[in-house]
């Protein structure tokens, strides 16, 4: 597959079917009376491994399944890893998740819950890359790209089809944006059914390497620092493929939110939606709360694409921010 094409996304459907959630799409009425549109939520966090990354990886896994092959290895943050342990022992596949010291605690627990053999790596998703492909080469594993993947892209891509399907006349997307997976395939099948429709990328303020990269209009290398949406970290690779330029072509808007938007983004999340958001699920809602969504482009809908937050740090940011 040398590119990417609606006919792949709805395959791609095809092969999730029965292995991945079908997720809901529910109104928000908080966020729908500050916008002055419907809003609406598209609840990632239903997935079985809490993230959007299981459609992905699975549509990969599926694929790579079918030419024989019985390991695979990857570079994540967490989610991607977990996504990739949960498909392979599905599948019956062996895999080793690399993943570097700033993946906070509970996502590599959960990886190494689902039987994947954990490998840390330096202090960025660039680090945990190099040590991912030094074992495809050296040990013979297959390696899956956590973002820049066509079959990863297409899995995610699934997602647009749901919001179309179930929203006809959604008129803008805002999805959470890093190495850029999920935003270039949701927007990809979302503009590629309603060409009308705006897709806004949201990242932290933080080492945001999709927006740095698309400033300086190639790839770069940018440090990559804590935040609280860690799921965001790491960079776009400096040989992107495919999302770097399918993010340059589907983004109308890129909005970058500070660390306190974030823990209100993951406060809201809580206290008016009943929902458990990451912080990098929690970026777009931010971005709404920050009044930075033009309104006129309504029904609004807000990818929420992961819930793995440690538990005792989103305690602490809800007591923190008892008045947000």
């Amino acid at each position: 597959m040398s590119s990417l094409s609606l006919a792949d996304v709805f395959r791609a459907r095809q092969r999730l079917a029965g292995r991945v959630a079908h997720t809901p799409l529910v109104e928000s009425p908080s966020l729908s009376s500050l916008a002055g549109v419907p809003v609406y939520l598209k609840l990632e966090t239903a997935q079985p491994t809490g993230s959007f990354k299981v459609r992905g990886a699975t549509n990969a896994l599926a694929e790579i399944a079918q030419s024989g092959v019985r390991r695979v290895v990857t570079a994540s943050t967490g989610n991607h890893g977990r996504a990739l342990a949960y498909a392979a022992r599905a599948l019956g596949i062996e895999a080793a998740v690399c993943m570097s010291s700033l993946v906070p605690k509970n996502k590599v627990d959960a990886v190494a819950a689902l039987g994947a053999r954990i490998l840390i790596s330096g202090r960025s998703q660039d680090d945990a890359q190099v040590q991912a492909l030094r074992m495809a080469q050296e040990e013979g594993y297959a390696f899956v790209a956590p973002f820049d993947d066509l079959r990863v892209i297409a899995g995610q891509a699934t997602i647009g089809l749901e919001i179309l399907e179930a929203l006809p006349d959604a008129a803008t997307l805002v999805v959470p944006l890093s190495g850029g997976g999920l935003f270039s395939g949701t927007a990809f099948a979302a503009k590629g059914i309603r060409p009308d429709l705006r897709a806004i990328g949201v990242s932290m303020a933080r080492g945001a390497a999709m927006h740095a990269s698309l400033a300086a209009g190639m790839p770069i290398a940018v440090e990559e620092v804590e935040t609280l949406a860690d799921s965001l970290g790491g960079g776009i690779g400096l040989e992107n493929r495919y999302t770097f330029a399918m993010t340059n072509d589907l983004a109308d808007e890129i909005l970058l939110v500070d660390e306190p938007s974030i823990a209100r983004g993951i406060v809201h999340a809580y206290r008016q939606e009943r929902l458990i958001a990451e912080g990098a699920a929690a970026v777009g809602i931010a971005a709404l709360l920050e009044w930075r969504i033009a309104a006129g482009h309504g029904p609004i809908v807000i990818v929420v694409s992961g819930a793995n937050i440690d538990m005792d740090a989103h305690r602490r940011i809800v007591m923190e921010n008892a008045d947000a």
